[in-house]
């Protein structure tokens, strides 16, 4: 049995794919994309605010070593030999952004998550003084000004956290997004470690210009952010430094892209038009425009695909973005108590078969594309005496899929050429009721690969390519062909149509609902100012939640 495990193996590499919900380490066969084993560690999410999320960021260290370690441990009951493993690649949340003390190593405060609405006071004000003919925020970057991006946050810091500012006055802080933590933390830390990130994560920081992928000075003006913090920015696809500790000391960490970028190379999606749709805390669609921006007209994002090596070109994508999406379904185990696992949501949903007119917008952190609401918060709407928690499981299945057809609509008026079928990939899609509700609410069909870890993947091919190791090849006749699931959509054109116009009417109602104020310090005066229709929803879910949630009939 050991001699056939070892048959089998060439040059592996291993990834880091560190995610909002929680991080894990892989290690693939460079030349089959074969998994052989990783392991995963859930991360805690902090909310100290209202509309506030925050993560440590030594939990997050001290969860990628233990990643490693154990996943090395898995591999030596296998009785495969980790010195095979060549390259590590580094696949991250994006935007997330953390400042560390650069002589002790030390962060100065919790890591800012992506979600976090803490800097809409700050969107807003900084949103007056970008001219109206000229959003050369917009112009440079590709992104539209919201609490969603690194530069905000950043500037948040630098204003409130009394450690920040004067780490900065003494030349003592660093800057970077979950990946410049990780590679600086890996390569040495204090002692020598490697302060860089690549091109796909500098590009959602609203501090860099995708067209001369560098950090703008005129943004980091606009911004009031000291350049002198930022890392040095390289490709997807290079050696950055080596592995400083633990049980695979000496490896070269090679290979690094924002998990939405990852997840776009593991789907192979190389070619112009292709796209992929990767359902994780949020749901991320992205469309390879190519080597050419494209800059939408419908609420989408123009982001940096990929730049796989020093001297490769870079390639850009449309990105739609939805906030809430795994989130929704962890929400239902974490503050309600609906489901104890989030494998539940499955059975829950297929015991009713319907949401019975029952409709959940999950506007969490406000809106994302194509909206960029930042006002709008949750609803669940539609609720009677008959509505019960399996009812709800499934209106959070359907707001998945309803938020992926809004993106998608976009994406097709903004490239011209409707898509024919969707690729998808992350955690989610190994519930069947979700995937084949995605085909019935797009009306197209949905393809999902066999080994759904393309984050992971993607970011080990960019490791493996990387000049130097040389142990994955990109040539479009050495990739693995790659087996795939496929569900057609199962109802009619109409009753899709049906449903998606009163999804759409739901999310009109989640518009709204919070002034600045209220978002920025949860002050409860507020709710002297909501409409309504706010204290009927509130009242209905009171009352369904202690009838039925509890399971009481």
């Amino acid at each position: 049995m050991a001699a056939a495990k070892k048959a089998v193996l060439g040059p592996l590499v291993g990834a880091v794919d560190q995610g909002t919900s929680s991080t894990r380490f892989l290690v693939f066969n460079s030349k089959t994309a074969e998994l052989l084993s990783h392991h995963q560690v859930e991360i805690k999410q902090e909310f100290p605010k209202e509309g506030w999320v925050e993560q440590d960021p030594k939990e997050i260290l001290q969860s990628v070593y233990e990643c490693i370690e154990k996943t090395c441990e898995k591999l030596g009951e296998l009785n495969i030999d980790i010195s095979n493993i060549k390259a590590i690649g580094v696949s991250n949340q994006r935007e997330t952004t953390v400042v560390w003390d650069k002589l002790t190593g030390e962060p100065l405060y919790n890591a800012v998550v992506w979600l976090d609405l803490r800097t809409q006071s700050t969107v807003e004000t900084l949103s007056k003084r970008i001219p109206g003919n000229n959003n050369f925020v917009k112009s440079k970057t590709g992104l539209p000004l919201s609490t969603y991006f690194s530069a905000v946050k950043l500037r948040w810091l630098l204003d409130n956290v009394g450690q920040v500012q004067k780490a900065v006055e003494e030349d003592r802080a660093l800057f970077g997004t979950i990946d410049a933590w990780l590679i600086w933390s890996l390569t040495g830390g204090p002692n020598g470690g490697v302060h860089c990130t690549d091109v796909t994560n500098a590009s959602r920081t609203m501090l860099f210009n995708i067209h001369s992928l560098e950090w703008d000075n005129e943004l980091c003006k606009f911004f009031e952010i000291p350049m002198k913090i930022l890392p040095n920015v390289r490709s997807s696809s290079e050696i950055y430094g080596l592995m400083k500790a633990g049980a695979l000391e000496g490896v070269p960490i090679s290979g690094c892209l924002g998990d939405q970028s990852a997840a776009l190379v593991g789907q192979m999606c190389f070619q112009d038009g292709q796209a992929k749709n990767t359902y994780g805390t949020g749901c991320f669609l992205l469309c390879n425009t190519g080597r050419k921006c494209v800059f939408s007209e419908h609420g989408l994002l123009t982001t940096v695909a990929y730049k796989l090596g020093r001297d490769k070109p870079v390639y850009y994508a449309l990105e739609g973005s939805v906030a809430i999406a795994g989130a929704v379904i962890r929400w239902l185990r974490d503050n309600l108590g609906i489901i104890k696992s989030s494998e539940e949501i499955e059975k829950l949903a297929k015991e009713v078969g319907t949401s019975y007119g029952c409709y959940f917008v999950p506007a969490f952190s406000g809106l994302y594309a194509p909206y960029w609401e930042p006002s709008a918060r949750g609803i669940i709407c539609g609720l009677t005496q008959f509505t019960n928690k399996c009812h709800i499981a499934f209106a959070a299945l359907e707001a998945v899929c309803f938020q992926t057809r809004e993106i998608l609509d976009a994406m097709n008026r903004d490239c011209g050429i409707p898509l024919s079928h969707l690729q998808v990939d992350g955690g989610m899609t190994s519930n069947k009721i979700l995937m084949q509700l995605q085909a019935d609410i797009l009306y197209i069909p949905v393809v999902k690969p066999s080994m759904p870890e393309t984050t992971a993947l993607g970011a080990a091919m960019a490791a493996g390519a990387a000049e130097g190791v040389g142990v994955w090849s990109l040539e479009p006749d050495d990739l693995s062909a790659v087996t795939m699931e496929r569900f057609e959509p199962q109802i009619n054109a109409e009753e899709s149509g049906i449903r998606y116009s009163t999804w759409k009417k739901a999310v009109m109602k989640s518009m709204g609902w919070v002034t600045t104020q209220s978002a920025e310090s949860g002050d409860p005066s507020i709710f002297c100012s909501l409409p309504l229709g706010f204290f009927i929803v509130s009242s209905m879910v009171m009352l369904i939640g202690a009838r039925y949630i509890s399971g009481v009939p």
